[in-house]
């Protein structure tokens, strides 16, 4: 069997937040000669910057442009996700609460022109990032093919994210990024890292200059990097990617060894985790990681067996 994901990741440099012309004709343009319904994936906030003739500090942009989730510009996107027939990540933007307060979210969009999936960035840089915490992991369901996780930039650095979204069955999980220090060699290897102790796809897609550093790059699940750009120049890593890889690689074992998601057995007693105030219990780790219906969980909650 074969599950096949066209993949466009989009090394493009920030644009104003109101640019959604600009941003159709850059989709059309990466996905031109394609296969059809492909998953777009930009960076962090790129839809971020302000207008030309703004006078904006960069203290000031998450309040500027924040919209509640369900604004024009939701709507817009999702009517280019449909007008275009791709699925659309349009990485993340900035969004106004309900109470008025500012995160930092990645919402999905799928060809029907519907949004599927909307994730709060957990882990803020801080104290650099002023925006409020999300508090839940999200992935997604791409119809007939698999699930796929969002996290965004600093989120990649805490591996309780990335495992947590294994453990709800990504297969892929993005990551949108906005980095634009020398830290950028160490999120490379944190990409590998995080692709190979969950067995997942991992795709890493930063800024171009000026305001990144760029270096984006695509992870297997055994860890071997598919495809990089070289610098920080605009650039588009396409790819078609089979799901069944992680399949195949949790059933078989990473380099034909490691199996860590069937690492328990019947009998083994839980694990006490004391810093998260729980536990691994075995009945409930599982490389096929549960029902397909449940697509969101709150942080710390647990699964039932």
């Amino acid at each position: 069997m074969s599950r096949p994901l066209p993949l466009v990741l989009a090394q493009a440099a920030q644009r104003a937040a109101d640019d959604l012309d600009g941003l159709a004709a850059d989709v059309r343009r990466r996905t031109a000669g394609l296969p059809a319904a492909p998953l777009v994936v930009y960076p962090e906030l790129h839809l971020g910057a302000p207008a030309a003739d703004a006078t904006l500090t960069p203290a000031e942009l998450p309040e500027a442009l924040a919209e509640p989730l369900d604004g024009p510009r939701d709507r817009a996107l999702a009517e280019l996700a449909g007008d275009l027939g791709v699925w659309l990540a349009p990485g993340s933007v900035y969004e106004r609460g309900a109470d008025g307060r500012v995160h930092n979210t990645a919402p999905v969009y799928s060809p029907r022109g519907e949004r599927v999936a909307a994730y709060r960035k957990v882990f803020p840089w801080r104290p650099y990032e002023t925006v409020v915490p999300g508090s839940e992991f999200t992935v997604f369901e791409l119809d007939g093919v698999g699930r796929v996780g969002l996290t965004i930039c600093y989120d990649a650095w805490f591996p309780e994210t990335t495992r947590h979204l294994a453990w709800m069955g990504a297969e892929l999980v993005l990551n949108f990024v906005l980095t634009s220090g020398s830290d950028r060699a160490q999120e490379t290897v944190l990409a590998r890292a995080n692709a190979i102790v969950n067995q997942v796809f991992v795709a890493s897609v930063n800024c171009a200059a000026p305001a990144g550093t760029g270096r984006s790059l695509l992870v297997d699940p055994q860890g071997t990097v598919r495809s990089e750009a070289a610098a920080d120049s605009d650039t588009t890593l396409s790819d078609v990617i089979d799901l069944d890889e992680v399949t195949n690689v949790r059933r078989f074992g990473t380099a034909a060894l490691n199996r860590p998601w069937q690492q328990f057995r019947p009998g083994d007693e839980p694990l006490a985790l004391p810093l998260y105030q729980g536990r691994i219990d075995p009945a409930t780790w599982a490389g096929d990681t549960g029902a397909r219906t449940e697509t969101r969980r709150t942080l710390g909650e647990e699964r039932n067996p």
